[in-house]
């Protein structure tokens, strides 16, 4: 299944080139549950064995596309207000609880989060709830992001280029996925924990709420 995902996404790559991987960044930083993970990682191993797509473009269309989607969160939070937000968000994968965690963070690291949250996992996708609610100014928001996603993208660059390397993960043998899925979630969860969890999770600190 997993190998046949892989040729799946791979063929569409070959297709679609750059607007299927700004599309699905696009999505990815959008309230829907699509890992950049995913994305970016194939597409770099495609342009690193057959050159028909380049290692800069990737990175441009990944970052076009996660500021695409950034950008569709920061303006429905801004338009909507944070009391609709509340109450509808649930119904789009976004609960009152995620949202008020995502407050707490941008409240603790204030505009510069908006630069770190794009290298972290789950308040990646979020991060635009509260820049939009706040009315954050769009200017020096886009910039952040941009930034933020570029560096993202060339990171995952570089690790589809080294899991491409690994012959017995390309061919979809099960010990070699289980390998490096098991050592992305350990590093990502490690990640999130120490970077994103203790900072979303409620405190009695009124500077965070």
């Amino acid at each position: 299944m997993f190998k046949g995902l892989i040729d799946w996404y791979l063929d569409s790559l070959e297709s679609g080139g750059y607007p299927v991987i700004a599309l699905l960044m696009a999505i990815e930083s959008s309230i829907l549950p699509l890992p950049s993970e995913f994305v970016i990682p194939p597409a770099a191993h495609l342009a690193h064995t057959k050159g028909n797509l380049s290692m800069a473009g990737i990175i441009i269309a990944g970052t076009v596309g996660s500021w695409l989607g950034a950008t569709v969160m920061y303006w429905m939070s801004r338009l909507a207000g944070r009391p609709a937000v509340l109450r509808y968000g649930r119904y789009v994968f976004v609960p009152p609880e995620k949202v008020e965690g995502a407050e707490r963070w941008a409240a603790r690291f204030g505009s510069t989060g908006i630069f770190i949250s794009r290298l972290l996992p789950v308040v990646r996708h979020l991060i635009g709830i509260p820049a939009g609610i706040v009315r954050m100014d769009y200017k020096l928001f886009s910039l952040y992001t941009l930034l933020g996603s570029a560096v993202w993208c060339a990171v995952l660059c570089w690790v589809g280029v080294k899991a491409g390397q690994d012959e017995a993960l390309m061919k979809g043998e099960l010990h070699r996925v289980t390998l490096w899925v098991v050592g992305a979630f350990l590093v990502l969860g490690g990640i999130y924990y120490l970077f994103v969890h203790r900072h979303m999770k409620n405190t009695n600190d009124p500077t965070l709420k």
